[in-house]
């Protein structure tokens, strides 16, 4: 009976690219046991120095592992945390009798070595289930191709997709009575709606065949509130999405935003004219964007201080700035206003990378290109926010630009799981393009 429960429990071996997304990740696999190829050791030691939050998953792991050495050798099964009866252990390289993964792919590479390593542990344990767990596509197409069962870290991944698209609701058969209501007091009860509670701060068109209303569900009060169309420094919403952005960007008892949707729908641009229009109220406005280099080129490549190495990657920013810049003549007030803030750095772009162990208080901080986040940076940023201070993420989950991250697993996608029901926080999807007849052209063809 007791080699019939060990031939159940399955054997994961963890490659490096999911350590380095999460260096819990070794807790996460029940009551089964893992694997810890030595070749991830020495790729991890190549990341253990650093600002970025790579550098700061290999370094924990690292000191767990220590950890776990101090009480007994890592060569053999040990238990994983006290929590659970699954094992780890590191295994040594060893080259698989048989099919080689070096000489198959012609090749020597950590890949192959953890390939290598995964053919050993599956000709040691014939009876047992195993399973290599790798964010590397291309890794996992070669596992397959060698007969190892290959899958993608799977316990960042959030469950509720439709809602990431689809969290503006449109009620239709609402009474003349209700919407004249929401017209002349601007709330509504809910039950005399819907069955079923909204979430809080979720938007909703309510219709009436011709007639309608925009509202937001005030659930501290468990009310539908009319939203009016606003404009901020000189830009106004084109559409009720639009106008729905807009409001959370507003609304001072809102402290956070996600903004999700295509390209050219308008995301950054009413968030920094919100901003704008807000600066009042806060002591620094702050600019950032994770940085994906091209070309496989880290930052470090490009010349200059660290500012001239930030440009190029946030032109978009700057751009949209200088859009709602245009709009005014040169000797407007808005027009300087919007110069100075930038001269005296009252408007500022924040490299993320710098952010951890800081507190930012007093602040309306913009996160563009959020969905090139890890949830590890996503936690990392929020929890910097001190007094008086608002985040407003913008991005596409659909559009990634790391090779490790999805829709399912980006920051973006986790943070509106965990926050959508929070009467502290909005969530937004703008789904129809504005930025130009052209540029919708290309997403709906492209």
């Amino acid at each position: 009976m007791e080699s019939n429960k060990i031939n159940e429990k399955k054997i994961f071996i963890l490659d490096t690219s999911v350590i380095l997304h999460d260096h819990t990740s070794v807790n996460k696999f029940e009551e089964n046991d893992v694997v810890i190829p030595i070749t991830v050791l020495e790729e991890l030691d190549n990341f253990k120095k650093g600002n970025e939050t790579i550098n700061f998953e290999a370094r924990e792991f690292i000191r767990f592992l220590d950890k776990k050495s101090s009480e007994e050798t890592l060569q053999d099964w040990v238990p994983i945390n006290d929590n659970s009866s699954g094992l780890m252990k590191v295994m040594m390289f060893e080259k698989a009798l048989g099919v080689d993964a070096e000489e198959v792919f012609g090749e020597e590479k950590a890949d192959h070595k953890i390939l290598n390593t995964a053919l050993v542990v599956k000709a040691k344990h014939p009876g047992r289930k195993v399973v290599l767990i790798t964010k590397d596509i291309n890794l996992r197409l070669k596992a397959k191709s060698l007969g190892i069962k290959s899958e993608d870290y799977k316990n960042d991944k959030i469950d509720n997709v439709k809602f990431l698209n689809e969290n503006i609701e449109t009620v239709e058969g609402i009474s003349s009575e209700d919407i004249d209501k929401m017209y002349s007091e601007g709330r509504l009860g809910f039950q005399e709606i819907l069955n079923q509670e909204p979430l809080a701060n979720q938007c909703f068109v309510l219709r009436n065949g011709s007639s309608s209303v925009l509202a937001s569900y005030n659930k501290e009060e468990q009310v539908f509130e009319r939203i009016n169309k606003m404009s901020a420094y000189g830009i106004t919403p084109r559409n009720a999405e639009q106008v729905f952005a807009l409001n959370a960007i507003l609304n001072p008892s809102i402290k956070l935003v996600a903004l999700q949707g295509i390209s050219g729908s308008g995301k950054t641009l009413l968030t920094l004219a919100g901003a704008l229009e807000q600066r009042r109220e806060y002591r620094q406005i702050y600019l950032a964007r994770p940085i994906v280099p091209l070309s496989n080129k880290d930052i470090g490549f490009l010349p200059g201080d660290i500012k001239s190495k930030l440009n190029p990657y946030m032109e978009p920013l700057w751009d949209n700035l200088k859009l709602i810049q245009g709009q005014y003549e040169n000797n407007e007030s808005e027009y300087r206003a919007i110069s100075q803030m930038v001269e005296t750095e009252k408007l500022v772009i924040q490299p993320l990378a710098y952010i951890r162990g800081r507190s930012i208080s007093n602040v309306f901080f913009i996160v563009d290109e959020a969905q090139n986040l890890t949830p590890l940076e996503m936690k990392t940023i929020i929890t910097r926010a001190g007094e008086n201070t608002k985040i407003v993420f913008t991005g596409d989950v659909n559009q990634i630009d790391t090779p490790y991250l999805d829709s399912q697993s980006n920051g973006l996608s986790f943070l509106i799981d965990k926050i959508k029901n929070h009467p502290m926080c909005s969530v937004i999807t703008l789904e129809k393009g504005e930025r130009s007849e052209l540029a919708n052209l290309a997403n709906e063809l492209m």
